[in-house]
């Protein structure tokens, strides 16, 4: 057994990637048989293409506006959080200060993010979504949403909340309740108000 350059280890009669010990933190009592490799690739690649087709329609909208994908995760947490700290957008989204300020400076700019001053210190940043703003992320993830239903209504809400757990198992543990605080609108009561 070698590695390739990203340290995953390939069996060298056969070319391909040997089955790996879970990352760090996810390991449990598994609740099914290891799956063969050709079964990860292909929930790999399903993610792929899931992602691909999830991203196309809000893509199409985005470009109208000379907006890429890092605008709409900021305006989508944004609009969903109102009051969101800088620094906690920053968390929720894993990229630099440097990237962000970019990005939050076009969409202020262009009236579609408010920001204020926090009421008890000045130096916090609160963001909020303007009316611009909600109706561009409400555009945005209108087609998002028809694909859900529609993708449920092919399948079953039993399945639909399968996939919720499945999706929060492929969160890091560390974030999990981070994240479920989020999803649960919780994020947002903690935020100053003005």
């Amino acid at each position: 057994m070698e590695s390739d350059p990203s340290g995953h280890g390939i069996d060298k009669a056969t070319g391909s990637a040997a089955i790996r010990p879970a990352p760090a933190g996810t390991r449990g009592a598994p609740s099914a048989p290891p799956k063969s490799d050709a079964d990860l690739f292909r929930l790999v690649e399903l993610l792929y293409f899931a992602y691909r087709d999830f991203i196309s329609d809000p893509d199409a909208i985005l470009s109208e506006y000379g907006f890429g994908r890092a605008h709409h995760r900021v305006l989508h947490f944004v609009n969903r959080n109102p009051g969101l700290r800088v620094a906690d957008l920053l968390d929720i989204l894993k990229i630099t200060k440097q990237s962000l300020g970019r990005v939050l400076k076009q969409l202020v700019d262009e009236g579609f993010i408010a920001q204020r001053e926090g009421p008890s210190d000045r130096r916090q940043r609160l963001l909020y979504a303007t009316d611009r703003g909600s109706a561009l992320a409400l555009r945005l993830a209108s087609p998002q949403f028809a694909r859900f239903e529609a993708a449920i209504a092919e399948t079953s809400e039993a399945d639909a909340a399968a996939a919720r757990r499945f999706l929060m198992a492929m969160v890091n543990p560390r974030d999990r309740a981070r994240v479920a605080e989020l999803l649960n609108g919780r994020m947002a009561d903690r935020q100053e108000r003005p």
